[in-house]
């Protein structure tokens, strides 16, 4: 399949219509349209090309990252790197506050409960997955058939430490199986200050012109040694300029691009709303909890943090489609799909009407959103106690079933990531749990009410801070050997365990688990079954060239380094590190606009014409973060960290008029780790180099950026 998906998409050249615009593309691995490239900038990918980035690209936890070294040094944001900083910032510690570098391997210390996959194989295994639907079948029998033939192949195919997942494509119209081999002892090299990392705070937060110094180094272990990775990305020597091609080469998380005009007004007008108000809520909780002491600022950085990025991004989406204009191009298209489809009576007898019936699986959704988001997806107790307490008294039921028919997360294939996550030794803050779950009992409360049957259960006569407070200190959940005593004791001990959080979940659980069934057999079998009719009516009339949606999977975009007119003001491609002192000067220097010490000291020494911050038009989204922007030589220029406002939108559709990625520059990388962190080890891990001097490229001098700097 894999091999006639490519060969479709070199033959089929009609146009795409509003379909495809510009540089858009979160491509596949395996169909990515050299020949498009090629025509517009004079560069094909070959097959070695692709697979030598292909499996120099790792996925991280919460984002992207690349190696960068032979001996298993990985590259990523400080914003990804963040819950390992934090983690690690004990006994009177803070990395996050003041930075880390281990100058020697052996002082690398070991991120609790990491692990970065990379992508080996990928097979298509649409037949199967569908083979498994037989005749008559009702739409929840074969939703539930396919889910059950999706685990078998993962865990036939999870042996020798591999990873396996079955990814949907196209809403359901192609699957395929991602290998991927693990490496779970990871270890922090590198991480600047937090003030640094995200200088200019939330109010910077996707904007541009930036100063972030937005960077992490880690490093891959293997039976106690530094991993040795044949396929890891050069630093270039000479970084880039305006117009040059670059690519990225990461893990979107979900776009919404081939929704349809119902799935976008529920998050429009349902879903989007919900989440920012929660958002709100919590983030104000957070900032309270934050002032009562410096101790409490510290454990909840990374959360407030995260929650401020959170409402920002869905801000922005939500903006997007409450453009009236994105809306009307989206009903065009689908109106002009769906036409197509009744055009043909072949292709209206096999699919009948898609849209119909999604529309009818959204009312569904609109019913169930709210209970399924408060009990199975765990927003009305938040925190990691919770989550472990969830995960041990689930794992006791599903461990007695067969694997593939197992709720997913549970199968034999991902139970090393689940075991990895519930045995870590990271730090649990019990002020900070308390505090996240009183709140979390509190919104389930006023958006449920209070006479909601779970809610009571949830309560028990008590106000959410009293029950919180009694959930929180009566546990012993935090301590990692009674996780693994009541994991490994299975159903027995669960039951057995008067644990308050256990008990809590398992009365919460038989409720969360009926919304759960409601919602995969009347809501994601519908969308998977008519999503993929879509998908596949797309492949009819458009060919195999426009790119599945995002799936937190690996994509390869590109575009070009670019700067843009604003509000009639042009907006250069790159800032300087100089610039960085001045933004910080106009802001008084006072957070979020204060430079660390660490650069105050070093201002005299650095280049303060170096490139900092530049940007781009490869297509992106959340996920993205952390993914290497290299050049045609797949040599790291740059690293993703945003995008700016304008680019949000980007979720359901691509312009590249004003809307860019966001990436710090190589050369500022270096120029920082060399004259400010006094990390030569590292730099010279990275460039090959010793003692600061790069090796030289005869086919390439130093290129010098010609716009007016920042």
């Amino acid at each position: 399949m894999i091999k006639r998906f490519v060969l479709l998409l070199c033959i089929l050249t009609l146009g795409l219509g509003s379909f495809a615009r510009a540089d858009e593309g979160m491509w596949l691995f395996n169909a990515f349209p050299k020949d498009k490239v090629q025509a517009k900038y004079g560069f094909a990918p070959d097959q070695a090309w692709l697979d030598h980035v292909r499996l120099s690209s790792a996925r991280a936890p919460n984002g992207s990252s690349s190696f960068v070294s032979p001996d298993g040094l990985i590259f990523t944001n400080h914003h990804i790197a963040q819950e390992c900083i934090h983690d690690l910032s004990t006994n009177g510690k803070d990395y996050m506050k003041n930075g880390f570098y281990s100058p020697t391997r052996a002082e690398e210390p070991k991120c609790p409960g990491v692990e970065f996959v990379v992508l080996e194989d990928i097979e298509d295994v649409t037949t199967k997955v569908n083979a498994a639907v037989k005749p008559g079948m009702s739409t929840a029998d074969a939703g539930k058939a396919q889910r059950e033939e999706m685990s078998s192949l993962e865990k036939e195919c999870s042996i020798n430490g591999m990873r396996c997942d079955v990814v949907t494509l196209y809403s359901g119209a192609m699957y395929n199986l991602y290998k991927y081999k693990k490496y779970d002892d990871i270890r922090l090299v590198f991480a600047p200050e937090f003030d640094m990392a995200f200088f200019g705070g939330d109010p910077d937060n996707f904007e541009y012109p930036r100063y972030d110094l937005d960077i992490s180094f880690f490093r891959a272990y293997e039976n106690g040694e530094p991993a040795k990775i044949h396929d890891y990305l050069k630093w270039s020597p000479v970084g880039v300029k305006e117009g040059d091609l670059v690519f990225v080469s990461g893990h979107p998380g979900r776009t919404g691009r081939l929704l349809t005009v119902d799935q976008l007004s529920f998050l429009r007008d349902y879903q989007y709303p919900m989440q920012l108000k929660s958002y709100s809520r919590r983030i104000a909780m957070l900032q309270k909890f934050s002032a009562a002491s410096e101790e409490n600022a510290r454990e909840a950085e990374s959360d407030v943090f995260g929650l401020q990025n959170a409402f920002k991004a869905v801000t922005g989406y939500q903006d997007g489609l409450l453009d009236k204009d994105l809306m009307a191009t989206k009903a065009a298209d689908e109106k002009a799909l769906h036409n197509f489809v009744n055009s043909d009576a072949k292709l209206k007898a096999e699919f009948g009407d898609p849209w119909a019936e999604i529309a009818k699986a959204v009312d569904v959704q609109k019913q169930i959103y709210k209970p399924l988001g408060y009990l199975d997806n765990l927003g009305g107790f938040r925190g990691d106690l919770a989550r472990f307490a969830r995960d041990i008294v689930r794992a006791a039921e599903e461990k007695q079933k067969p694997s593939n028919q197992r709720i997913r997360g549970f199968q034999d294939s991902a139970l090393p990531t689940l075991e990895q996550r519930l045995f870590s030794t990271a730090p649990i803050y019990k002020s900070l749990e308390q505090a996240l779950l009183a709140e979390s009992l509190a919104e389930m409360q006023d958006v449920l009410g209070a006479d909601n049957a779970d809610v009571k259960k949830a309560l028990a006569g008590k106000t959410p801070d009293e029950r919180a407070k009694e959930l929180i200190n009566g546990t012993k959940l935090d301590d990692v050997a009674v996780r693994k005593q009541l994991y490994e004791g299975g159903e027995a001990a669960v039951k057995a365990s008067n644990d308050p959080l256990i008990v809590l979940m398992r009365q919460i659980d038989p409720d969360a688990r009926a919304i759960r069934q409601r919602n995969e057999d009347e809501v994601e079998s519908v969308l998977r079954r008519d999503g993929g009719y879509i998908g596949k009516a797309l492949f009819a009339k458009e060919g195999l060239k426009v790119p599945p949606d995002a799936t937190f999977t690996l994509r390869l975009s590109y575009g070009a380094v670019e700067g843009y007119k604003l509000n009639g003001k042009n907006v250069p491609w790159f800032t300087t590190m100089g610039g960085a002192y001045k933004h910080a000067a106009e802001h008084g220097s006072k957070p979020p606009y204060q430079l660390p010490e660490s650069w105050l000291k070093a201002k005299s020494s650095i280049d303060l014409n170096t490139p900092f911050d530049t940007v781009s038009t490869p297509d992106i989204i959340g996920g993205n973060s952390g993914s290497p922007v290299i050049n045609k030589n797949a040599e790291v220029v740059g690293i993703i960290f945003d995008g700016n406002i304008e680019s949000l939108p980007w979720n359901f559709e691509y312009s590249d008029k004003v809307a860019r990625s966001v990436e710090v520059d190589s050369r500022a990388i270096i120029e920082s780790l060399r004259k400010i962190y006094h990390a030569d080890a590292l730099a010279n891990e990275l460039t090959g180099t010793e003692g600061g001097a790069m090796k030289p490229n005869p086919q390439n001098k130093m290129r010098k950026p010609v716009n007016k700097q920042q």
